[in-house]
């Protein structure tokens, strides 16, 4: 919900805020890539891409490796001027909450939260790569 609300003031669906957020976690992808990443149509990425093109998040760019590809490239400059300040208050409230730990409280948290991630990620692989 907190993305939604995040998009929603940048005035982007909350599926393209999560596809700008894989890109700058990522770094430039195909749509191909982008596509298989986010679980959506080939012909769904483009409507998306087209959109935060337009929107100024993201451009099109040709492989420096393979110029026959088309990447998409997150624009930083454009997502650090409007979307990093929407997670100022958060952030400064995380790290007050995250000062009434102790050293030996975070790492627990830390583990389960790892351990909890792998669990998902791996009933993920498993649901797609079982039959309906």
């Amino acid at each position: 919900m907190f993305h939604a609300a995040i998009a929603e003031r940048v005035g982007l669906s909350a599926t393209e805020h999560k596809a700008l957020d894989l890109l700058s976690r990522a770094g430039p992808l195909t749509a191909g890539q982008l596509a298989e990443a986010t679980g959506l149509t080939t012909g769904a990425v483009t409507g998306l891409v087209d959109r935060l093109e337009r929107a100024g998040f993201v451009s099109r760019e040709r492989d420096s490796s393979d110029r026959r590809k088309v990447v998409i490239a997150p624009n930083f400059e454009k997502m650090n001027q409007e979307i990093a300040p929407l997670f100022e208050g958060m952030s400064q409230q995380m790290v007050a909450l995250l000062s009434q730990y102790s050293e030996q409280e975070l790492a627990t948290i830390h583990d389960f939260i790892s351990r909890s991630i792998a669990v998902l990620k791996a009933q993920t692989e498993r649901l797609k790569s079982e039959p309906p």
